[in-house]
C-alpha cells in the first residue's frame, strides 16, 4: 500500500515520540531504594512482607526494584537501617522477633539472623556507629534493650531498661516509639499509661497519660536514666524524632492533635520548647528530621495528610510551613502511618498509607521544605504497609548536608 506524503509525515513523527519515549526510560536514574514493610504479602500469603521500589531521580516516582522478600514473621510494623545502609532491620509485632537482613548495592536483601523479644516489640533505632540496636517492647513489661551488633548480627543483650512512671509503678505502661541521638550519647523512648488512658473505657489511674524517657549511653551500652527522667509527653505520644545536631526532640501526641518539642540540656536533660506544644493534623501517628535538620515532616492519620514544618536552628521552634496552594497539609493516601526522607540527596518524602495499601511521594522544596505531589502518588504496595526506609542508590553518592 503506498502512503500519502501525509500519511508518511504523521508515521514518522509518531515514530519518533515512540523512540523518544523509550529513550527518555532508559534514562530514568534510580538514587534511592524504598522499602515498604506490608503487614501481609501481596498474594496469598498471610505473613509480612518487605517491597523494593527504585526512587527516579528526576521526578521522585517509584517503580518495582527487587523483588519482594519475607518480613521473616508476621505483622511488621518498624523498620530501620544502619548508617552505611549495609545492613536492614523490621519488627515483626505478631512473631515478636526482629529480623535482620543484609542490603546490598543492587537493592536485594537477604535475610540473615533475628531475636525474640519477651513482648510485642513495636519500634526500633539503630545508633550511627552500627554497635547498637535498640528495640521496644510491651507493654506487661514495658522494656527497652540496647543489643550488640557486629557486622550487622544482632548479638547479646548489651543493656536493658524497664519503663516505669514514678509513683505509678503498677500502671501499664505501652512503649510507642525510640530515638537514638546521631552522637550514639543518648536515646529517647516514648510511652503512654494504658490505665489512664483508654478511650471508650474505665481507667484506673490518676497519673499523666504521655512519657518521654531518656537514658544516657555508657560503656558497654549502658543504659543510665537522665536527671528528671521521665518527662511528660501529652496524652498519646505515638512517634519521636531527634535532629541531626543532637539539640532537640520531637514527639507526635496522638491524642491532642499535636507535636511536642523538647531542647536537650546538659545531661540530656529534657525541657520544654518555648510557645510549645505545635499544631498538627488529626491524629498524628509519625514524623521525621530531614538530612539538613531544617524541616519535620509529620503525617496524619484521621485526616491523611503530612504536615511540613521549617526549624529554627537557634531555638529548634517548629512552624508549620505553608505549601504552594496556600495550606500547611498536603494530603496523602488513606491513613498515613509512617514517613522518611530520600536518603539520597533528601528531595523526596514518602508516606506508607495504611490503608489505602499504597505509599504517597512528594517533592521537598529544599528552601521552604514545602511538598509537592509526585508523579503519578499514590503508588500501590502490599497490604496495610506500616513502615517505610529509604537508601541510596549504591552507584550514587551522598550530598552532605548540614544543619
Amino acid at each position: 500500500m503506498k502512503l500519502s506524503k501525509l500519511s508518511r509525515t504523521i508515521l514518522v513523527s509518531s515514530l519518533g515520540l515512540v523512540l523518544a519515549t523509550l529513550l527518555t526510560s532508559c534514562e530514568i536514574v534510580t538514587i534511592d531504594y524504598l522499602f515498604v514493610a506490608n503487614s501481609a504479602g501481596t498474594g496469598s500469603s498471610t505473613s509480612g512482607e518487605i517491597q523494593t521500589y527504585d526512587v527516579d531521580s528526576e521526578s521522585g516516582a517509584i517503580r518495582n526494584g527487587a523483588p519482594s522478600v519475607s518480613s521473616g514473621g508476621n505483622n511488621p510494623v518498624a523498620v530501620a537501617v544502619t548508617a552505611d545502609y549495609a545492613n536492614l532491620y523490621v519488627v515483626n509485632q505478631a512473631s515478636d522477633n526482629v529480623v535482620h537482613f543484609a542490603l546490598a548495592d543492587t537493592g536485594v536483601l537477604t535475610q540473615k539472623d533475628s531475636i525474640t523479644t519477651s513482648a510485642s516489640p513495636n519500634s526500633i533505632a539503630v545508633n550511627t556507629a552500627g554497635t547498637y540496636l535498640y528495640v521496644v517492647s510491651g507493654p506487661n513489661p514495658a522494656v527497652l534493650t540496647a543489643y550488640s551488633l557486629s557486622g550487622g548480627t544482632i548479638g547479646s543483650v548489651a543493656a536493658q531498661a524497664t519503663l516505669s512512671i514514678p509513683g505509678y509503678a503498677g500502671d501499664t505502661l505501652a512503649p510507642t516509639g525510640v530515638t537514638v541521638l546521631a552522637n550514639n550519647n543518648a536515646v529517647y523512648v516514648t510511652a503512654y499509661d494504658q490505665s489512664a488512658y483508654n478511650p471508650g473505657g474505665p481507667t484506673t489511674s490518676n497519673a499523666n497519660p504521655g512519657w518521654v524517657f531518656g537514658y544516657a549511653v555508657g560503656t558497654g551500652g549502658a543504659l543510665t536514666p537522665a536527671t528528671g527522667n521521665p518527662w511528660k509527653a501529652g496524652i498519646k505520644p505515638v512517634a519521636l524524632a531527634s535532629d541531626p545536631t543532637n539539640r532537640f526532640v520531637y514527639v507526635t501526641d496522638f491524642a491532642s492533635n499535636q507535636m511536642i518539642g523538647y531542647t536537650i540540656q546538659s545531661g540530656n536533660v529534657l525541657n520544654f520548647m518555648i510557645n510549645g506544644p505545635f499544631s498538627a493534623g488529626s491524629e498524628p501517628t509519625a514524623l521525621t528530621v530531614d538530612p539538613r535538620g531544617k524541616y519535620i515532616y509529620a503525617t496524619n492519620g484521621l485526616s491523611n495528610t503530612v504536615t511540613p514544618f521549617s526549624i529554627d536552628l537557634a531555638t529548634g521552634t517548629p512552624t508549620a510551613t505553608i505549601n504552594t496552594t496556600g495550606s500547611q497539609t498536603t494530603s496523602t493516601d488513606t491513613e498515613p502511618v509512617s514517613v522518611v526522607v530520600d536518603a539520597a540527596l533528601g528531595r523526596f518524602v514518602y508516606t506508607a498509607n495504611y490503608l489505602g495499601n499504597s505509599v504517597s511521594g512528594f517533592r521537598l522544596n529544599a528552601d521552604t521544605g514545602a511538598l509537592t505531589q509526585t508523579q503519578a502518588t499514590p503508588y500501590p504496595s502490599g497490604s496495610k504497609p506500616a513502615a517505610v526506609a529509604t537508601v541510596p542508590h549504591g552507584n550514587h553518592s551522598i550530598e552532605s548536608v548540614t544543619p
